[in-house]
């Protein structure tokens, strides 16, 4: 992610709602995508003060009235949509009654942003159901329990919310945006890492599986990947929380949880893809990294290894965990590479570099 400019000429970053500096309030328009500062207008509406832009805009209704979102809809004739262009995914938003949901929905929003960020770097498609797209996109943010003694009950008919995807519909649990019970639950599980935009960023694979892979690509899929249909996802989840994942999975996986099923391997690898392309986003803006890209996949990987490792030492230096592997199997570029392919074809216009 770039870091942008307020009209003082302060530093403005991508979760910004005012500048620091001057004070102004500040949000990302997406007539020239930026974080820029706004002016109020008579109208009620603001003025973009982006050099060039001068756009008339309306703060989305998540962001004028719920505080948890910071973009801006662009008006016309005085008129405007209500949410812009990353709420009007939502369908279920966490219960603003409960003490601490309103928090943990604006950290959600904040990865969602994000995750829509690299998305429209990449040109991959998405659009919801009034965009007549044939998978629509959509995202509910539920809970199934409240803060007790420090554990989590059921509110709700004794009913359990799962972070997961169905039919282009993401559902993420609320809990997963409270950082203790993701610590929690990320050592109980034995994970490297689990973080909220990781779960974005994973659910997003299932969802271009079915976009792009679906009914159009799924022998060449198997290939890669192996086959989803036998074992059958129930059998695999089962046997995997029985048994776990196999001894040798760095051989051959991006993580333990790749080795449950071919979707979940594909998942976990596309959310891995994502990480690459947004840290080499921000290196590449931050001067971190001068590598330059050819579009291939090998000279991405070289240059998420040179930051990576930087990362992890720096990490290291704070007590940290590690950014980035050390070492990608064979196997796992393998399918690095099908997913490159796969993204790049995807685009109307392709791309010279993953990183825009």
């Amino acid at each position: 992610m770039q870091t942008f400019s307020c009209r003082c000429g302060n530093p403005l970053f991508y979760e910004n709602t005012h500048c620091l500096a001057c004070q102004s309030q500040v949000g990302w328009c997406p007539a020239c995508s930026n974080i820029v500062a706004i002016e109020p207008m008579d109208n009620g509406g603001y003025r973009c003060t982006h050099p060039g832009c001068d756009t008339a805009l309306l703060k989305c209704h998540n962001y004028a009235v719920e505080n948890v979102c910071n973009r801006l809809v662009v008006m016309e004739h005085g008129q405007a949509d209500t949410l812009c262009d990353c709420c009007r995914y939502n369908e279920v938003i966490p219960d603003l009654n409960i003490a601490g949901h309103r928090e943990r929905w604006a950290a959600l929003e904040a990865a969602k942003r994000r995750l829509f960020h690299t998305l429209d770097l990449l040109k991959l498609p998405h659009g919801t159901k009034e965009d007549g797209i044939s998978v629509p996109l959509s995202f509910s943010f539920m809970a199934d329990a409240l803060p007790d003694q420090g554990l989590w009950r059921s509110t709700a008919k004794q009913e359990k919310v799962y972070t997961g995807h169905a039919s282009g519909h993401i559902t993420i649990n609320v809990k997963e945006a409270d950082d203790v019970e993701r610590e929690r639950l990320r050592v109980d599980m034995n994970e490297s890492h689990r973080t909220l935009i990781g779960h974005f960023r994973h659910e997003i694979g299932h969802y271009y599986w079915d976009v792009l892979v679906k009914d159009r690509d799924e022998e060449n899929c198997r290939a890669v990947f192996g086959n989803h249909h036998r074992p059958t996802y129930a059998e695999a989840l089962e046997r995997y929380y029985q048994q776990g994942a196999p001894s040798d999975w760095p051989n051959r996986f991006i993580s333990a949880y790749a080795t449950m099923h071919p979707w979940e391997d594909f998942a976990e690898t596309f959310a891995y893809y994502l990480d690459m392309v947004a840290v080499l986003d921000t290196a590449l803006h931050m001067g971190i990294t001068h590598l330059e890209y050819d579009g291939s996949l090998e000279s991405m990987l070289i240059a998420f290894h040179q930051v990576g490792m930087a990362v992890n030492e720096l990490n290291r230096d704070m007590g940290l965990l590690d950014l980035a592997p050390g070492v990608l199997a064979p196997a796992v570029r393998e399918k690095l590479a099908y997913l490159h392919q796969i993204v790049q074809a995807a685009s109307p216009l392709g791309h010279d570099s993953p990183a825009g």
